[in-house]
């Protein structure tokens, strides 16, 4: 292990997630790590109880290293860049507030930083054999996404939409400076990564899809502003 990586910063936007913020953190602190664990929470203007619960969990947890950050609604973008601003670990992992992605991933996802093989990891849903999505168009809209970035980019990803994007702390410029508030922060990092000559590491993860009527925020039009969003940062100055 690089003897200079002592923390990790596990970063979750969450708006109205009052059914799964407790059980995630949980998951997460029940992981064991070789490193250090900072969770931040951005609570990006909920109205439900997902601010009350965040604090009762920090109150019962008090060994944990817990943030709370309340924010207006801004979008998933700016919620990520508030809590990136704050953090202070050595690796920035991305992680939602729901149960989709396993935090049991998180010991594979940083293994290639840790072994100075990469300064970016994402996750693959795709490169996991028996992952299913709730949904054919979700899984044709990723590819979409992924495919468009492949062209433009001149790499070979499998899974650019992935929540788990996890980098080292060098890259936190990159990551403030996105322009994009919303869903479209995830594809402009992606450009810029791969534009300051960043390769992106791929390792397989576990995925549990939920439904639009669970709480899925993500719509067929967030993937058309990802396709435009890449074609926008291959050319536009930074």
């Amino acid at each position: 292990m690089k003897q200079d990586i002592k923390k990790v910063s596990i970063v979750i936007p969450a708006y109205n997630e009052e059914k799964t913020i407790e059980k995630i953190l949980k998951k997460i602190i029940n992981v064991d790590l070789p490193l250090k664990k900072e969770i931040i929470v951005v609570n990006d203007g909920s109205t439900d109880k997902t601010e009350d619960i965040v604090k009762n969990f920090i109150k019962t947890h008090p060994n944990a290293d817990i943030k709370l950050i309340n924010k207006d609604n801004g979008g998933k973008g700016s919620a990520l860049k508030v809590g990136i601003k704050h953090s202070t670990g050595d690796i920035i992992i991305i992680q939602d507030a729901d149960l989709e992605y396993d935090p049991n991933d998180y010991t594979n996802l940083i293994k290639p930083i840790l072994e100075g093989k990469a300064k970016v990891v994402y996750g693959s849903r795709i490169r996991k054999l028996g992952n299913k999505f709730s949904h054919l168009s979700f899984l044709i809209g990723g590819l979409m996404i992924t495919l468009a970035t492949n062209l433009l980019y001149f790499t070979f990803l499998t899974d650019e939409p992935t929540c788990y994007k996890v980098f080292h702390k060098e890259l936190k410029d990159i990551l403030l400076n996105a322009e994009g508030d919303k869903f479209d922060w995830e594809p402009e990092i992606t450009a810029k990564i791969l534009r300051k000559g960043y390769k992106i590491y791929e390792v397989p993860i576990n995925y549990f899809p939920r439904t639009l009527k669970e709480g899925k925020k993500i719509r067929w039009r967030d993937g058309v502003d990802a396709i435009i969003t890449l074609l926008k940062w291959r050319f536009k100055k930074f």
